[in-house]
């Protein structure tokens, strides 16, 4: 007789394809307002957190250094976002742009509805428990990664990696 409790299959895999398939749902909506669904989330945090430093931002999105500069590039390219001096030489403060103000506004209101469609489709009960069970697997795992020195490992690689001096594309 089988477990109806243990977990069967693999559940990176099983993780992959449900955020794929968000993705899509959310990309549907969000998308007539020229922003990527990663675009609308990082103007929000920008907008809610700024002005805010590179470093803490990354952070706060679980998101690694080099992935956040990258991903901040068209938002600046666009004027939603800039990128200035911060409380000494060395640090920056990313802040939103009053133009950046508005592109979110218009990108939360593509997400509101992206979000009453999923709502409405999974049915609102199963998408407050699915943000229950997902909010205690990420406690869990941030906890984890804490007394594990896992993000102090992945942050000091991000540091060494960044401060290593680029080759230029034409020498190996």
């Amino acid at each position: 007789m089988k477990d109806a409790n243990k977990p069967r299959g693999c559940t990176n895999l099983k993780l992959r394809q449900i955020t794929r398939m968000v993705t899509r749902h959310y990309d549907r909506y969000v998308s007539e307002t020229g922003l990527k669904n990663t675009q609308y989330a990082l103007l929000s945090h920008v907008v809610g957190l700024g002005p805010i430093r590179p470093g803490d931002l990354a952070r706060r999105m679980q998101m690694d250094a080099s992935t956040l500069t990258r991903n901040l590039q068209p938002l600046v390219a666009h004027g939603w976002l800039t990128i200035g001096a911060g409380d000494d030489a060395r640090s920056r403060l990313v802040e939103a742009t009053d133009a950046g103000r508005a592109k979110r506004a218009e990108g939360q209101r593509a997400w509101k509805a992206a979000q009453l469609a999923l709502n409405e489709r999974l049915g609102v009960e199963r998408v407050a428990a699915l943000h229950e069970l997902l909010d205690s697997c990420i406690e869990r795992l941030d906890d984890y990664a804490a007394s594990s020195g896992e993000d102090d490992a992945a942050t000091t690689e991000a540091e060494d990696r960044s401060r290593r001096p680029r080759r230029s594309s034409g020498t190996r």
